[in-house]
């Protein structure tokens, strides 16, 4: 097993029960639904072998101020409830959500990349594609050895704040990318965040783009239609961005799908950015 950006079902079935492998649960529902109902779901059947994260829990810091929805979590308790998991350095890791990786498998797989983890992987198509697919499934918690925490820290040089957002405002536009509905990109909606719009300068490339029937599209396919998107800057000057970092990931996976490399992630993303009132706001194309 040498998976980095996304695994198949049938792989993935294949090799459940191999001691170096270790699945996450990570569903999670943004919106009309209780907080916990990832959870619940969780409860009632998952993949087996698969422990569950909690986006609001295990991979943010709902303390954190002026961050966005879902700020970074601290590095040493993340690396700590790797270790709570059973996950360490030599384990491949694979995890999935319900469907398309964005709520908030994607979130899980960029956070293990910060620490350096390179054997993670999303499953493709998620649980839907599992079911349909006949995988088995079980509500059965497993009892995983838990190991010491993680022996790793964030890299924080992929990692984009708002400082380095603002000094930014007056270059070309293209090099900040908004995963984000164009809907909610323009402003015409905004069903979760206090101020609608973007960051002015941004240019808008919609998660869902990266998908095809619940699935990623063909790594030449994304690369054709990303590198349309870079025109003449390279995927190194590119900072993505959501409404709260965690659509980004979907986004930032796709970039390490088709092959163009070294994109970050601007973490507190739109829910960030409008914290502070001073900032400005862009709407409309």
């Amino acid at each position: 097993m040498n998976w980095t950006t996304l695994v198949d079902t049938t792989a993935l079935s294949a090799a459940l029960g191999d001691p170096a492998l270790r699945v996450v649960d990570a569903r999670f529902v943004m919106l009309n639904a209780p907080p916990d109902a990832g959870r619940q779901a969780y409860a009632e059947s998952h993949l087996p072998g698969a422990v569950y994260a909690d986006l609001n829990l295990d991979l943010s810091d709902l303390s954190k101020a002026g961050q966005g929805r879902h700020p970074l979590p601290d590095s040493d308790v993340f690396a700590r409830r790797l270790g709570e998991w059973g996950i360490g350095p030599s384990h491949q890791v694979v995890v999935y959500d319900a469907g398309d990786g964005s709520m908030a498998a994607a979130r899980l797989w960029w956070l293990l990349k910060l620490l350096g983890h390179s054997r993670v992987a999303v499953l493709d198509g998620g649980l839907a594609a599992w079911r349909a697919m006949g995988g088995v499934e079980t509500g059965e918690v497993p009892s995983l050895p838990s190991l010491p925490a993680y022996p790793s820290h964030f890299d924080a040089g992929q990692v984009v704040d708002a400082a380095s957002i603002s000094a930014r405002l007056g270059n070309d536009s293209g090099w900040l990318v908004d995963a984000r509905a164009t809907e909610r990109f323009r402003g015409d909606v905004e069903p979760i965040d206090p101020v609608a719009g973007h960051v002015p300068g941004a240019v808008n490339r919609p998660f869902a783009l990266n998908l095809r029937d619940g699935r990623f599209k063909p790594a030449d396919e994304l690369h054709a239609e990303l590198s349309q998107l870079l025109g003449n800057r390279s995927a190194v000057d590119t900072v993505l961005m959501c409404g709260s970092g965690v659509t980004a990931c979907h986004l930032l996976l796709a970039f390490e799908r088709a092959g163009l490399h070294g994109a970050r992630v601007y973490a507190d993303s739109w829910s960030g950015w409008i914290s502070d009132p001073s900032r400005p706001v862009a709407r409309g194309d």
